[in-house]
C-alpha cells in the first residue's frame, strides 16, 4: 500500500517508516520541518508545518491508499491555560478531522489513528482498563485525543472509511525522552529512589511492540471504527520498573522505602504532584481485544525491550 504517515520523524515514527518499508509498503512521511538527512524507510517526504484544521491536505492524499496518523501535541506536565488547550484543540482535534475528511473525500479506504490511554484517564484503580471502560481524561491532551477519537468515528460512520484507533500506556525504547529518561538516568548513577514502599502496576509498550501493532492495524481488513489498547503484556510495580532498568544497565537499584503519603507531600511542595501521582498510582490496561480479535501478540517481551533501551542509552552516554 502507499501509506502516508504523519509526525514521522517522531519518536514512534522513526520506527514505524522503517518497519513499514520492510513489509513492501510505499511510504510518504509528512513532517512539520524537513530534516536534514531522508527520513529512513520512507520513499518520499512532505512538509506541512504546524497541523490544524486549515492544512491543505489534497495534493498528497491524491496520491495515497492509507494514513497513520502519529502527529499531536503531546502532554506536557504542568502546561495549563486557556492558550494552552486552545493548541492541543487545534492540533489534536482540528488536525486530525481535517486530515481524516480529506482523505475520505479521496476514497481513501484505511485510517489509523494513534491516540493515548490517557484518552481513557490517568489510572486504573483496582481493575485494569479496556476498551468499554468509560473516559474520563484528566488534561487537553487526554481530552483532546478523545474528542480527535469521536470526530474520527463520526467520519467513519458518515463515509465508510474504514477507522482503526490505538491508545498506548507508557512508551518506552532508544530514543525515549522525558520522565522515563530521567528513571533511567537516576537508575544509571545509582541514585537513591524513595519508591521502594510504592505498591502499583503499570502498564508500559516498548516501541517496537507498539510499531508492530500499528501495522497490524493498517493491514487488517473491515476495522470500521474500531479501538483498541496495546501494552507489552505485563504490569509492573515502579519498584520493579526501577530493579529491571538497573539490572539492564548492569546496576543494583537503590530503592529507599518511603512511605507513599509523604511521597504526595514532597509533591506537593515541589509543585510535582503529577510527577509523584505517575509514579505511585496503578495505570494497568487489559490489551486482549487486539490479541483475541487481530491475533495480535507483541514481538519482544519488556525484558528485551527493556535491554534494547538500555543498550541505546548506554551507547549515547558513551559518545
Amino acid at each position: 500500500m502507499r501509506v502516508l504517515v504523519t509526525g514521522a520523524t517522531g519518536f514512534v515514527g522513526r520506527f514505524l517508516c522503517p518497519m513499514l518499508a520492510a513489509r513492501g509498503h510505499q511510504v510518504t512521511a509528512a513532517v512539520r520541518q524537513l530534516p536534514d538527512v531522508p527520513v529512513e524507510g520512507a520513499d518520499s517526504t512532505c512538509s506541512f508545518g504546524d497541523i490544524g484544521p486549515d492544512t491543505d491536505w489534497s495534493e498528497v492524499v491524491s496520491e495515497i491508499d492509507a494514513i497513520m496518523h502519529l502527529a499531536a501535541r503531546t502532554h506536557v506536565l504542568n502546561e495549563k491555560g486557556a492558550e494552552s488547550d486552545a493548541l492541543y484543540h487545534q492540533v489534536n482535534v482540528g488536525g486530525t478531522t481535517g486530515l481524516a475528511r480529506a482523505a475520505a473525500a479521496r476514497g481513501i479506504q484505511r485510517f489509523v489513528f494513534l491516540s493515548s490511554i490517557k484518552a481513557l484517564g490517568e489510572r486504573s484503580g483496582a481493575n485494569a482498563l479496556t476498551e468499554s471502560t468509560p473516559p474520563v481524561p484528566e488534561d487537553a491532551y487526554g481530552q483532546t485525543k478523545l474528542e480527535a477519537e469521536k470526530a474520527l468515528q463520526e467520519i467513519a460512520a458518515g463515509t465508510g472509511m474504514e477507522v482503526a484507533i490505538l491508545r498506548p500506556p507508557l512508551v518506552y525504547g532508544p530514543g525515549v525522552k522525558a520522565n522515563l529518561l530521567r528513571l533511567i538516568k537516576a537508575c544509571n548513577k545509582r541514585t537513591p529512589l524513595p519508591l521502594g514502599l510504592v505498591d502499583n502496576k503499570r502498564s508500559l509498550v516498548y516501541i517496537g511492540n507498539l510499531a508492530d501493532a500499528l501495522v497490524c492495524l493498517l493491514e487488517s481488513k473491515g476495522l470500521t471504527a474500531e479501538t483498541f489498547l496495546v501494552c507489552d503484556g505485563e504490569a509492573i510495580s515502579t519498584p520493579e520498573l526501577v530493579r529491571r532498568i538497573s539490572a539492564a544497565l548492569d546496576q543494583s537499584p537503590r530503592l529507599i522505602p518511603c512511605p507513599v503519603w509523604l511521597l504526595r507531600l514532597a509533591g506537593v511542595l515541589t509543585a510535582k504532584s503529577e510527577t509523584i501521582d505517575r509514579l505511585a498510582e496503578s495505570l494497568e490496561i487489559d490489551d486482549s481485544k487486539i490479541r483475541r480479535q487481530l491475533g495480535w501478540t507483541p514481538p519482544f517481551n519488556m525484558l528485551q525491550g527493556l535491554e534494547r533501551t538500555a543498550a541505546w542509552f548506554t551507547d549515547q552516554e558513551s559518545r
